[in-house]
């Protein structure tokens, strides 16, 4: 096999914070691509840093393929919403007769999915907020609230999580996003990470002409 194996949940031998996180997922609405890996402080798994994320609500979180996460990330899914065209208050949640008063999903600030694409970095103590879309290949600095939608090749940082710059001139963004070199089997892949690493779009462009 050339590189990890991607159905190994500790893929780094003698490493068990290093996580592929496909193979630690138990719950249907988290999906992850192949070789995404969570680095795990504590003993701690990937979805002990998914918040809020009830399964009723009906959302996901997706995140692509060979993305990096780094230590102490949160993701808060639509289930930490509160209502909010009266009173914050849950007050449903204490029961005594106020159970009645339970908000129907309609009465609640549903965001939707929370997507984050392929190629992704992550950076320590970052939160992702829910309905966040997160592009291929953006950077998400350390600490950084992700509050909007991130565009691909785009590093942002801070609270709220604002654009620094962007990776790649537009041109160059739009190769790599018609190249797609996470969708390639894992041979190729191996074949070209010295170009994908480096960025040498010459070198890449010929990778797109494989079948």
């Amino acid at each position: 096999m050339i590189g990890p194996n991607p159905n190994e949940k500790y893929p780094v031998p003698g490493n068990t914070n290093v996580q592929f996180i496909r193979n630690t997922i138990t719950k249907p609405n988290i999906i992850v691509g192949d070789y995404s890996y969570y680095d795990a402080v504590n003993g701690e798994s990937f979805e002990d840093q998914v918040l809020y994320h009830y399964e009723v609500i009906g959302t996901k979180l997706i995140i692509g393929k060979f993305c990096s996460i780094a230590p102490e990330v949160r993701f808060m899914m639509d289930g930490g919403n509160h209502r909010m065209d009266g009173s914050t208050f849950p007050f449903n949640i204490f029961g005594n007769g106020w159970e009645k008063h339970t908000p129907s999903l309609e009465q609640l600030p549903i965001k939707g999915d929370t997507i984050v694409g392929n190629d992704v970095w992550i950076g320590r103590r970052a939160t992702i907020m829910p309905g966040v879309r997160i592009g291929d290949g953006a950077i998400i600095a350390a600490e950084a609230v992700v509050v909007k939608d991130v565009e691909p090749y785009t590093i942002v940082g801070g609270n709220p999580a604002r654009e620094i710059r962007k990776r790649f001139s537009p041109e160059v963004i739009q190769e790599l996003l018609d190249i797609k070199w996470w969708d390639s089997d894992i041979e190729l892949i191996s074949q070209y990470i010295g170009s994908i690493v480096s960025g040498d779009m010459d070198t890449l462009r010929k990778m797109k002409q494989h079948p």
